[in-house]
């Protein structure tokens, strides 16, 4: 069987609602891939930067904003909603961070080169990967295809950052022959302490992080193959301004073994199964600050096993995709409390009491095209959770009686509908979902928040999260101009927030009380957002988006980290080898804060950016050199999601080289 046969099968079966309607822009955006060169070797980066963190590629996602301690290890928010009520995977599979306070989250442990692409689906169309309320954000790794030819392939990126002195080099090998793959990818960051617009030093934000990673496969048969994969990652010496203590090691390892299978006649077009295994340490400390009265070590381990398993099935036009995901996690968390003299410890506590979380769902994602205009997408999940705390006694001083085991059955459905007319495309959906309390919000103990300085209780007997979503779009394109509308509306009953607990003393001599987590009886979350692209002559290009969104709980009181309107315009300028690329991007004032969690008002901001890139070809190979200025005014700012209101980078010059065969 020829090999462009076996690929056209393999397209037909992993893009089964491809025909000629757009994607579903209501529920799923996907950042597309940037070529790197002719051979479809592919890269992340923005129009403005070619050398960007994965935090950074996030952010240019109109529904993606960020929680910033510091300069690393951002926390995602995906439609305005916190970690805990999105599912974040690494090509499907499921890795938990192990640090209490959310300095790990999984974005933390990729880099941008050993990653293909960012799958961000939001609502309850993002449940193929688990139960869910926000959405769901999938790391792809780079997956390099068998060739007919023995092929070597590669990249190598390098660049400077003046601001926090900032060095990188990240570098790719791939191999490609009709029967075998390597794919490999290292990586190394290392920075300073970054300056404000007041040129003023952020004590505490810098950081050095390394990464590698390795994919082999071997193709067992013309329609089927197996691969193995690993990810090593360490972060050392990382600073966090908005913290009372930092980061001195973070280490993960993230392995898998898949097989897949095509098939050339039949409903069934691929069935993909991987098993995974992942462990990840991640060790708090304060010993870089002398100031606190009492010093604190905070350790945390998360190890996961699991397996996901995902068929293709297509007939006519219908055409549907069901995966089983099976995890099985265990997080463990201690805290222990010295005087100056670290010889005498003064306490110690599992702030997560070694919690078992054991999740088994299936879902599904069906298509039907009805006609060339018109699509209907349905589909669901049902999910079974599973916790156990091996040291529920820390729960029963809070909650006496609480159960040992807890078993929760999450259930989601969700269906939209597309139109295209012409120029213009529209679409309405709505879903369903259930979502589990998380580890912390669950089982934690005494886990210090340093934005609202309460220490936090988990509440074992939580209720479900419970989603109720609508969505629309509507768009319109020709040959020199796109704009877009979306929007999306959450009402969302038990919502888990912390209140004040009339019964316990704080634990950290910072906090000023204790909260427990409790869940409201509803909260409603609103997010829109406008997207424009203009060409203006043939090498100029204009692009522009606008955001908005609103929530408030079931006393109509502002819920925390929810974007003001926010607004960047870019315009990019392409001739030949040469390309410039200005931006201006802001928010307004946050005037709907919420005091309750700790939040005040922050003033409005601009920011503007410039870079120019020229290109260099020859033979077989590419170079591209770029230069740029972020935040080119110096502007002085913090936005709505910086803890602490820690101050943003001031002026920033940046450098690149670029280097592809």
């Amino acid at each position: 069987m020829k090999l462009h046969i076996i690929f056209a099968i393999l397209s037909l079966g992993m893009n089964a609602n491809a025909q000629n309607l757009p994607t579903q822009n209501d529920s799923t955006h996907r950042i597309e891939e940037v070529k790197v060169m002719a051979k479809a070797k592919k890269k992340i980066e923005t129009e403005m930067k070619m050398a960007v963190s994965v935090d950074d590629f996030l952010a240019s996602s109109d529904n993606i904003s960020f929680v910033k301690r510091g300069a690393y290890a951002w926390e995602p928010l995906l439609n305005n909603m916190s970690t805990e009520r999105s599912t974040i995977t690494i090509d499907g599979m499921h890795v938990f961070g192990a640090c209490t306070d959310k300095m790990d989250p999984v974005t933390s442990y990729v880099e941008s080169n050993n990653l293909s692409t960012i799958d961000i689906t939001s609502g309850q169309k993002g449940s193929m990967h688990g139960a869910t309320v926000a959405g769901s954000i999938d790391l792809k790794r780079r997956n390099t295809p068998f060739g007919l030819e023995k092929t070597w392939s590669g990249g190598y990126q390098t660049g400077f950052e003046s601001n926090n002195k900032q060095f990188f080099n990240l570098g790719n090998l791939a191999y490609s022959s009709d029967k075998f793959v390597a794919d490999g990818s290292i990586a190394f960051r290392k920075a300073g302490n970054y300056y404000d617009g007041n040129n003023g030093e952020v004590n505490h934000s810098q950081y050095s992080k390394f990464n590698t990673s390795l994919g082999l496969a071997y193709k067992t048969s013309p329609l089927s193959s197996v691969r193995v994969d690993a990810i090593y990652d360490k972060a050392e010496d990382v600073g966090f301004p908005a913290l009372p203590m930092d980061l001195w090691l973070s280490r993960a390892l993230i392995t898998s073994a898949a097989y897949k299978q095509l098939f050339e006649e039949g409903m069934l077009r691929v069935w993909d199964t991987k098993l995974y295994f992942n462990a990840i340490e991640h060790y708090m400390d304060d010993t870089k600050r002398p100031e606190n009265l009492v010093h604190m070590d905070m350790p945390g381990w998360s190890t996961t096993y699991g397996l996901v398993s995902r068929a293709n099935l297509k007939r006519g036009d219908y055409s549907s995709e069901i995966q089983l995901n099976i995890y099985d996690n265990l997080s463990i968390a201690e805290m222990t409390m010295y005087p100056q003299d670290r010889s005498k410890k003064t306490m110690f506590a599992y702030s997560w009491p070694w919690v078992t979380t054991r999740f088994a769902g299936l879902s599904v994602n069906n298509s039907w095209d009805f006609s060339e205009m018109s699509r209907l997408n349905f589909g669901g999940s049902l999910g079974w959770n599973y916790n156990h705390s091996k040291y529920v006694e820390f729960n029963w001083i809070f909650y006496p009686g609480t159960p040992q085991k807890k078993n929760r059955i999450l259930p989601a459905l969700h269906a939209s509908y597309q139109l295209q007319i012409n120029q213009f495309d529209f679409s309405v959906g709505t879903g369903y979902g259930h979502r589990a309390p998380s580890v912390s919000e669950g089982y934690g103990y005494y886990i210090y928040n340093s934005f609202d300085r309460y220490d936090y209780i988990g509440n074992p007997d939580l209720k479900n999260e419970i989603s109720y979503e609508v969505n629309a779009s509507a768009g319109f394109k020709n040959e020199k101009m796109s704009i877009e509308a979306k929007v999306n509306y959450f009402y969302i009953q038990n919502y888990i927030v912390g209140k004040i607990l009339s019964l316990g003393s704080p634990m950290n001599y910072q906090s000023v009380g204790v909260k427990g987590y409790t869940s409201l009886d509803h909260a409603k979350l609103f997010n829109t957002a406008i997207n424009a692209k203009y060409d203006i002559l043939q090498h100029l290009h204009w692009k522009g988006t606008v955001t908005y969104a609103r929530a408030a709980d079931d006393k109509n009181g502002n819920l925390p980290f929810i974007r003001p309107l926010t607004y960047q315009t870019s315009i990019h300028f392409m001739h030949k080898k040469f390309g410039v690329q200005t931006s201006l991007h802001g928010d307004l004032a946050q005037d709907n804060y919420s005091p309750e969690y700790g939040e005040d008002r922050t003033p409005a901001y601009k920011i503007w950016n410039l870079s120019a890139d020229y290109t260099f070809n020859f033979n077989n190979y590419r170079a591209v050199v770029q230069i740029g200025a972020e935040n080119l005014f110096n502007e002085y700012y913090s936005t709505y999601a910086d803890w602490g209101n820690i101050p943003r980078m001031g002026r920033n010059i940046f450098t690149s080289l670029t280097f592809s065969f």
